[in-house]
C-alpha cells in the first residue's frame, strides 16, 4: 500500500503487495508483489507471489496462486486458482479456472469455465464454454457455446461452436464442426 491515497479497507501481505494503489477499497493482498499495479480497481483479493500483478482497475477478482490472472487490467469478476490460471486474461469477465494454467490464453474471453490443468488452455476470445477434465477443449481459440466433459474431450476444437463432449477423448479431433454431440469413451 505503498502508493495510497485514499483507498480504504485494504488488506496487504508481503513485499510491494497493493504498491501502486492509490484510491482502490476493499482489496485482500498477500503474497509477493500481489496486485502490485492495482490503482483504483476494488473488491479483489490476490493470493499468491504476483497474483493480479498488473490488475489496474478490474473489479471482483479472486486469484489464488502464483501468477493467477497476472495480466488482468480490467477484467472484472474472475476467478483463477491454481498456478498461471488465467494468466493472460486482460479484459475478459466472469471467468472461472481452476487448475494449474487453465485458461492460460484467454485475453478477452467471457463467461467460460475450466476446470482441470489446462483445461481452455488455448483460449483466447471465445466465450460461454465449458471445460471439465485435463486438457478438456485445449486447443479452443475462438469457439463459443462448447461444452467438454472428460480428459481430452474436444481436444483440438479451435473455432468450433455449440458442441458438447462427454467422455475421454470425446469429439477429441473436431477443429471448426458445429453443433455436434458425443457421449461415451472417444466417441
Amino acid at each position: 500500500l505503498y502508493s495510497n491515497i485514499d483507498g480504504n479497507n485494504n488488506t496487504a501481505s508481503g513485499f510491494q503487495a497493493l504498491y501502486s494503489n492509490t484510491s482502490g477499497s476493499f482489496n485482500t493482498a498477500s503474497g509477493f508483489a500481489a496486485l502490485y499495479s492495482n490503482t483504483d480497481g476494488n473488491n479483489n483479493t490476490a493470493s499468491g507471489s504476483y497474483a493480479l500483478f498488473n490488475n489496474i482497475s478490474g473489479d471482483g477478482n479472486t486469484a489464488s496462486g502464483v501468477e493467477a490472472l497476472y495480466n488482468n487490467t480490467t477484467g472484472g469478476s474472475n476467478t483463477a486458482s491454481g498456478f498461471k490460471a488465467l494468466y493472460f486474461n486482460e479484459t475478459g469477465d466472469n471467468n472461472i479456472a481452476l487448475g494449474n494454467q487453465a485458461l492460460y490464453s484467454n485475453t478477452t474471453g467471457n463467461q467460460n469455465t475450466a476446470l482441470g490443468s489446462t483445461a481452455l488452455f488455448s483460449n483466447i476470445g471465445g466465450t460461454d464454454n465449458t471445460a471439465s477434465g485435463y486438457q478438456a477443449l485445449y486447443s479452443n481459440t475462438s469457439g463459443n457455446s462448447n461444452s467438454a466433459y472428460g480428459v481430452t474431450a474436444l481436444y483440438s476444437n479451435t473455432t468450433g461452436q455449440n458442441n458438447t463432449a462427454s467422455g475421454y477423448q470425446s469429439l477429441y479431433s473436431n477443429i471448426d464442426g458445429n453443433n455436434n454431440t458425443a457421449s461415451g469413451f472417444q466417441a
